[in-house]
């Protein structure tokens, strides 16, 4: 029997035929590995695919020669269920999925009381020949038959089961009811990295495109084809996107980019002209923009993630889009004149003027020698392994969506397949060796001469669908591992902005719970490469995170950089979606979940960054998100139990909108400051008058809001001038040991999840290094803390030698005497040399008519809030005028560090007025 069996084997014209596979239930995406292990496979009847053309009647059963029972809508495919996802192809041989019905979080309960909502369930037929079951995920449902009631129930049992099956367990939420499950419980090969401002971003962006093999996935609220990632854009021309995707396209590699279709009167990113630009570059270049606003009904919210995914094995996230305006450098530079660093629109202030049209992008829209540019700071963030494929799965999550209402019968817009976690055996080892970094890998790609109909070829280049897939992980390297006999699949790729890489032992140990004890500590702890301070220069040679065992304490060098070590860690990925914008079935709130719970667990110190500062205490009626009342409950916790505890919060020192404060157009602007100084400090629902109630002048050594901002002269022998710095990063810092970075602001239009879509990850530190807390001992992990002391090091301008006094920052000596004595330092030289806007004098429209007069009469020029300098400063000394170079002044300025202004136009009702356009609407819009 066995010669038997291995002589029938052993013939390919017998094993490739239907059937063969129908009978041992397997297909061409049977034994792919980055789909996951083998579930169900089966012929079943389906109604709701358009017409299959098909040479026999062999999808008509026998019952039909006399009765009739399957209609001519009624077509025979092939079902392929994996743990993620159950697809739909035309016949065995074929990887091209017809449908797919990605897996996703299911509601509680059914709404009738019977517990928890089934991802299958058996259909009762009228007609007694008719077996059918439907598989209903999201907003979608559809309709099975099989050709008998005890198929029904296997089909039924096997899909439900995948569903719900742990580690993934994709339909039923996990921790912060999010889709994604916590990553890096064990070594699965969870890393992460993270980036200040965009020029480091940019670069290791440049790089993973540059080395992609097989495809990228790019989403975002704003693409501009156009930009240079790379500076002096001269000299980089082939870092221009559409010239990076261009090579890429042209190479094979499959692009896929989902725009935000912004509403035209409301927003001028002309996101068409992106797409058209995008879609011109090569046919390998696919392009969406979703949502149809009259057909969606959609007309307030946005898309608002920031995406670059490439291979399935690196992802970025957080809060740079590719587009204008972004790029920066840790100087924060004002002005650029004669260009070299900001290329025509590049030169971005958003404050003074929008462009009507982004297609002449190498046109000024700005005077260069009479407006700053507003400098940009963001955190953005690599990951690597499964937290990587959960981001993919996101995206093609709305890719399909998106497709199915927009584009259903465009065959050149595919639907995808995402890839998920596998733990690989350690037995199954490679059969190849190629080159990372100087070291050999194993790698079981070969080149075949002919194709098999059975080979585990990736689907991702053949399948104008997209599916999950499962990827592997190599025992040895925790490198995603390709396809065993795809030639052309992507293999492990060493990035430029990665000096070297962590190897975890990959084990195949079930996932389990998070544990509570720090992981054993392992100092071993990996360089990493920082972007040089001099322009231009890529992130290359100067290491900067350097660590010395001395026990298990870690030794600091003198200087931070931008960017982060590549750590192993804990990852989990949480967003903001809904029905309208992912089609899902939940509101899945994840992200506002996981600030909530992070303020309320914090010990000692909570860090944020954000955009926005919008959110309410217990009984708002109108704002809905609570992380204020989590940072309140926090607080008095603290106070109560007489500890010390610190909130620090940095956001921009006015909205990123076009308009001056007393202008007619600035409404908009306005409204955003009424509802963060609602927040803030104004009336009964604001943390600080609520605080203040209980904790009086103490109030201030618990929470703090600051902003940024930087000078410069507009070009050589020309006027001085200051800009705000616009905060645009979205992360939260806890103990120096877990960090919140992504794309969503705090406020009810990214956190309540029903509104704008948004992703981003917690990332827990496993990498725990001994540090100091409160002037007592206390264990922080290397990517939190690197990643503060950066941020901190770039707006304090510390020197060299300086950093290790901020490595703790509640004491008095890094908080009082440092942090807040910088701010207030630091505000007091700009009040006397520019008296710009926003500042704690003016507390009225009528004052700030009165200074903008005073100060364009002597000035002759000036910007829309007060950022030219006078030639010279006049003070008095003795009853003498002295006039001094501002800049001499504005040499004792230490970093960008400055204080929120709390008093600014508190005379002033900040909401619009009746004869004001957004007077007219929905509130929700600016909150």
């Amino acid at each position: 029997m066995q010669e038997y069996l291995n002589h029938f084997l052993g013939n390919m014209d017998i094993v490739n035929s239907r059937e063969v596979c129908k009978f041992l239930e397997v297909s061409k995406l049977s034994f792919s590995p980055e789909y996951g292990p083998k579930l169900k496979e089966a012929y079943v009847m389906v109604k709701h695919l358009p017409k299959i053309a098909k040479n026999d009647d062999s999808d008509r059963c026998c019952a039909c020669h006399w009765f009739n029972c399957c209609n001519d809508n009624w077509q025979k495919v092939w079902a392929v269920l994996k743990p993620g996802f159950l697809a739909l192809l035309e016949d065995p041989f074929n990887a091209k999925p017809l449908d797919i019905i990605v897996f996703d979080v299911l509601p509680a309960s059914d709404g009738n009381g019977e517990g928890r909502v089934s991802l299958a369930e058996e259909v009762k037929e009228r007609n007694p020949l008719r077996h059918s079951f439907k598989v209903t995920c999201g907003v979608r449902s559809i309709k099975l038959r099989t050709k008998s009631s005890a198929k029904v129930k296997d089909w039924v049992a096997a899909i439900n089961d995948a569903g719900f099956r742990p580690p993934e367990g994709w339909c039923h939420p996990h921790r912060f009811g999010s889709f994604a499950p916590p990553r890096g419980l064990t070594e699965d090969g969870s890393q992460a990295q993270w980036f200040i401002d965009g020029m480091a971003a940019f670069d290791a962006i440049a790089s993973a495109i540059e080395d992609a093999k097989s495809e990228i996935f790019i989403c975002g609220w704003w693409l501009c084809p156009e930009l240079y990632l790379r500076r002096p854009f001269r000299e980089q021309a082939s870092s221009r996107l559409d010239s990076l995707l261009e090579a890429k396209a042209k190479q094979g590699v499959q692009i896929y980019i989902l725009l935000y279709k912004e509403l035209a009167l409301a927003l001028k990113i002309n996101s068409v002209y992106s797409k058209r630009k995008l879609l011109s570059i090569h046919e390998n270049v696919r392009v969406l923009r979703y949502p149809d606003h009259f057909s969606a009904g959609v007309y307030l919210w946005s898309h608002h993630e920031k995406l670059v995914i490439v291979d399935y094995q690196i992802c970025f996230i957080g809060g740079l889009d590719l587009c204008f305006g972004r790029y920066d450098t840790f100087e924060h530079k004002v002005g650029d004149n004669p260009p070299l660093v900001w290329p025509g629109k590049d030169y971005y202030n958003p404050r003074e003027s929008e462009p009507n049209s982004w297609e002449d992008t190498m046109k000024d829209e700005l005077d260069r020698g009479k407006f700053p540019r507003m400098p940009w700071h963001d955190v953005h963030c690599a990951l690597w392994g499964p937290p990587c494929r959960d981001v993919a799965r996101h995206f093609v999550q709305r890719w399909n969506y998106a497709k199915r209402n927009k584009a259903l019968y465009e065959e050149a817009i595919p639907l995808l397949m995402p890839h998920h976690h596998m733990v690989i055996p350690h037995y199954m080892g490679r059969s190849k060796e190629i080159e990372i970094e100087g070291k050999s890998v194993l790698d079981n790609t070969e080149d075949i001469d002919r194709e098999d109909y059975f080979c585990s070829r990736s689907a991702v280049q053949d399948i104008p669908l997209l599916l999950p897939q499962e990827a592997e992980l190599d025992n040895c390297n925790g490198f995603p591992k390709s396809n065993a006999l795809d030639s052309t699949a992507g293999t492990s790729v060493s990035f430029a902005f990665r000096k070297s890489k962590i190897e975890p032992a990959v084990t195949d140990t079930p996932m389990k719970g998070f544990v509570d004890d720090p992981d054993s500590l392992d100092l071993r702890m990996e360089r990493s490469s920082d972007v040089k301070r001099k322009l231009g220069s890529k992130a290359a040679d100067p290491e900067w995170w350097e660590t010395q065992e001395r026990g298990d304490q870690v030794g600091f060098v003198d200087e931070a950089g931008q960017v982060g070590p590549r750590t192993s860690c804990r990852c989990q990925i949480i967003r903001s979606v809904s029905q309208w914008s992912a089609g899902t079935s939940q509101v899945e709130e994840s992200i506002h979940c996981a600030y909530c719970s992070l303020i309320e667990k914090a010990e000692h110190f909570v860090y944020i960054e954000n955009q926005f500062f919008i959110s309410g205490l217990s009984g708002d009626e109108i704002i809905r998100n609570r992380v204020l009342e989590a940072l309140y409950r926090r607080i008095m916790r603290a106070y109560n139990d007489k500890k010390c505890f610190r909130v620090i919060i940095v956001i921009p020192l006015l909205p990123g909108f076009q308009g001056g404060l007393d202008d007619a157009g600035a409404a908009s602007v306005r409204a955003i400051m009424h509802w963060q100084y609602r927040t803030i400090c104004r009336g009964q629902n604001s943390i600080l008058h609520k605080l203040h109630k209980v904790l009086g002048p103490k109030t201030h050594d618990y929470i703090s809001f600051y902003g940024l901002r930087s000078y410069g002269k507009l070009f050589d022998h020309g006027p001085v001038a200051t800009s705000p710095v616009y905060v645009h990063s979205k992360i939260m810092l806890i103990d120096d040991s877990k960090a919140l970075i992504g794309s969503a602001n705090i406020n009810d239009r990214s956190l309540l999840g029903s509104r704008d879509s948004e992703i981003g990850v917690l990332i827990e530190d496993k990498e725990l290094v001994d540090s100091r807390m409160g002037g007592n001992p206390w264990k922080v992990g290397k990517f939190t803390l690197s990643l503060r002391l950066s941020l901190w090091s770039e707006h304090l301008d510390l020197r060299k030698g300086e950093i290790n006094q901020i490595i703790d920052p509640i004491s008095d000596s890094s908080y009082k005497e440092i942090w807040v004595a910088t701010a207030k330092m630091n505000t007091t030289i700009y009040q006397d040399v520019f008296a710009c806007v926003p500042n704690d004098i003016i507390h009225s429209r009528l004052t700030l008519r009165q200074s903008l007069t005073f100060w364009k009469e002597r000035l002759g020029h000036t910007t829309i809030d007060l950022g030219i300098a006078p030639k010279k400063l006049e003070s008095y000394h003795n009853g003498d005028i002295k006039q001094t170079d501002p800049m001499d002044r504005l040499k004792s300025v230490r970093g960008h560090l400055v204080s929120f202004p709390l008093d600014f136009m508190c005379n002033e009702d900040l909401r619009p007025v009746f004869n004001e356009s957004e007077y007219y609407a929905s509130p929700q819009v600016f909150h």
